[in-house]
């Protein structure tokens, strides 16, 4: 199994079973072309079982087996989940939640990641591991912990107050700085010491839970200080590993668009982007795919890992229900479509007890391979091998763009005078959508990214205004692309201040439009627009937000019918240079998002092949290779479809449940 070709396994843990279980393992994995193994992320307490005592048998024999094996190794630092010891010695280290309540040992992802305690073994083990198995034949990567953040991601102990105080000091220099930033003459905050700085939690500012809060800019401060202090934790691992490895890529698992961690201020310090796969229900292309995007856009486009993927139902929800057939390997060829080089599960043999003793795994309980799950993990194997290396850091190049901004999510859903009903990442997911729909290639940005290879950028809701983007939109109208922007943009600064002028603030130039009032409403209690495009009249539903527009050289496209602003406008385009700026100052639902994204991505010619089948995803790879194009079906009928050569007869694929064509 040493041709290159698309990673294929997953998280190993075989410390939970008797040796004999493992012989019978490695056959299974042999049957499904099983090539790589992840192994030790939870073995804290059998290598470290007290302070001052290390036993490398177990997992000295794990890697021997998987080299002997002949499987490649992704070898994890263990410290995603503590030792009872640690926490029982050193009772800091465990976390102090939004309540105010220190936690005592259980769980997982329940460090502080300021307790000096915690900082000192988590360097020492990652040491000791690097030391022990740098150079181990087949080592194709370390993994850093896991699944960083946990269910809130944050601790609000003493240990992190004071170095919440630190990163200020740093950030801000002065406390007139601070508290200029911070607004706080307002409710008589005006701080004089550093000391009297307390973290915002549910006994200091916030009332209602973490979305509700008095001061916007210390909870936004305080949630890029929890991001940048678990990252600390990533960086402290990594730099003991590299004082034993100079060249193996190190990572950590990440979990798509997940809210409390800015994965674009960790992006720097990874050597190779991967993430975890559990979308939260049964059709979930899109946010998918979205997913992908973002994972790739981390690191400017280069390929990706898929690090976990069940092969059939996770154990974490409400309702766990288990992949239809076809589905795991549609799931997993879009993966490798939008940029995975790896496709890995979590796990390869279900445990015995605890909380995840249901979730999906390549082998069950009784260690089966005539089961349906198990037969297509064989049958995605072998199309796998069959694949080789024909993708191996091929490239999803697109000319379009969506910004995706963590300062913009944090403030705009704990932005009073706002609509709690709306949710940041449902209307950036909102706008990918209509994308997706069009067969659109598509990146998913940063606003610090370089923009000049983009003809159509997307910055829905980009509600925090950093640095230069203001000017950088602009520059991409000017020389004649397309941007488009949404109700909240522009609003606030990087310290979640109101600027002093119109909204959308620094963008109001570059969109020639201003906004009046804006409107909120509760689910169900709707309007509508009226739009004039192109080439077509039509009304769409709105919803939620109605902003009322005054055109200030812009043309107006769209108007509202109902309530007291009927008749005034509700999306706009200003011609700026060569380009286009639209506004569009409502929750536009998928029918005028559909038409309104559809004429922007005809003026640049940038309509995928198959824009009018909503169920054919149709995603392209280029590399040193070859080009290859993947046609994922997320749908069951039968449609015909035009080849990419133009001269060709019309091809028929039959469709199933679920299905690939490349």
């Amino acid at each position: 199994m040493t041709t290159p070709r698309i990673r294929y396994g997953g998280d190993y843990n075989p410390e939970q079973w008797p040796r004999e279980v493992w012989e019978e393992d490695y056959a299974a994995f042999d049957l499904a072309a099983i090539d790589t193994l992840t192994v030790g992320v939870f073995g804290w307490a059998h290598v470290q079982p007290a302070e001052d005592s290390y036993d490398f048998t177990t997992l000295d024999a794990i890697v021997e087996r998987a080299v002997a094996g002949g499987r490649s190794i992704v070898l994890a630092t263990p410290t995603g989940a503590m030792p009872p010891w640690l926490s029982h010695e050193y009772p800091e280290v465990n976390r102090t939640d939004f309540e105010g309540r220190r936690h005592s040992y259980g769980q997982r992802h329940n460090h502080c990641p300021s307790a000096p305690a915690y900082q000192r073994f988590s360097a020492a083990i990652a040491e000791r591991i690097a030391a022990r198995y740098a150079g181990t034949p087949g080592l194709i990567a370390w993994h850093v912990a896991n699944e960083y953040g946990g269910p809130d991601g944050s601790c609000y102990c003493e240990s992190c107050a004071a170095a919440f105080r630190v990163w200020l000091r740093t950030r801000y220099g002065t406390l007139d700085a601070l508290n200029q930033a911070w607004n706080t003459m307002f409710w008589s905050h005006l701080f004089t010491a550093w000391e009297q700085i307390v973290p915002p939690n549910a006994l200091s500012e916030h009332w209602r839970g973490p979305n509700h809060t008095a001061f916007q800019g210390i909870t936004l401060d305080y949630r890029r200080f929890m991001s940048d202090a678990l990252l600390a934790n990533f960086v402290a691992e990594k730099e003991q590993i590299r004082r034993h490895d100079a060249t193996t890529p190190v990572t950590t698992n990440f979990m798509g668009p997940f809210r409390p961690i800015d994965y674009h201020r960790w992006a720097p310090h990874l050597d190779l982007a991967t993430w975890d796969n559990y979308p939260p229900g049964r059709r979930q292309e899109v946010r998918m795919a979205f997913s992908h995007a973002l994972m790739r856009g981390l690191r400017g486009g280069s390929p990706f890992w898929v690090m976990e993927q069940t092969p059939t139902i996770t154990a974490s929800r409400d309702v766990n229900s288990v992949k239809r057939p076809g589905v795991l390997g549609l799931w997993s060829w879009q993966a490798v479509a939008h940029g995975a080089d790896a496709v890995l599960y979590f796990q390869m043999r279900q445990s015995q007890g605890a909380c995840e003793k249901y979730h999906g795994a390549v082998l069950d309980h009784a260690g089966r391979t005539d089961t349906r799950a198990f037969r297509e993990i064989a049958e995605l194997g072998a199309q796998l091998t069959d694949l080789g290396d024909a993708v191996l850091g091929a490239r999803t190049p697109a000319r379009t763009a969506v910004i995706f901004d963590w300062d913009s999510w944090w403030t705009t859903e704990m932005t009073d005078g706002f609509n709690r009903h709306v949710s940041y990442l449902a209307v950036v997911l909102g706008y990918y959508g209509a994308l997706w729909r069009a067969n659109a290639a598509v990146d998913v940005v940063p606003c610090t990214a370089d923009l000049s290879d983009y003809d159509v950028v997307l910055a829905p809701a980009l509600h925090v205004v950093k640095g230069d983007i203001a000017d950088r939109l602009r520059a991409v109208v000017e020389r004649g692309g397309t941007v488009l922007t949404s109700f909240w943009a522009g609003r606030a600064d990087e310290s979640a201040r109101a600027f002093l002028m119109d909204a959308p603030g620094p963008f109001g130039d570059v969109f020639g439009v201003r906004v009046e009032e804006t409107d909120s409403a509760g689910p169900g209690e709707d309007n509508s627009v009226t739009l004039e495009l192109q080439t077509e009249r039509l009304t769409a539903p709105a919803s939620l937000v109605f902003e009322v527009l005054v055109p200030e050289g812009a043309e107006v496209v769209g108007t509202y019918d109902d309530d007291f602003y009927a008749g005034r406008a509700a999306v706009t385009r200003h011609r700026v240079g060569l380009g286009e700026a639209w506004y569009i100052g409502t929750d536009l639902g998928a029918a005028g998002l559909d038409r309104i994204v559809r004429q922007v991505l005809e003026r640049h010619d940038l309509v995928g092949p198959h824009p009018d089948d909503p169920d054919l995803e149709v995603v392209d790879r280029i590399g040193e290779r070859g080009h290859i194009r993947f046609l994922l079906d997320h749908a069951a009928t039968t449609v015909e479809i035009q080849r990419l050569d133009p001269d060709s007869s019309p091809t028929t694929l039959l469709r199933t449940s679920a299905g690939f064509r490349t």
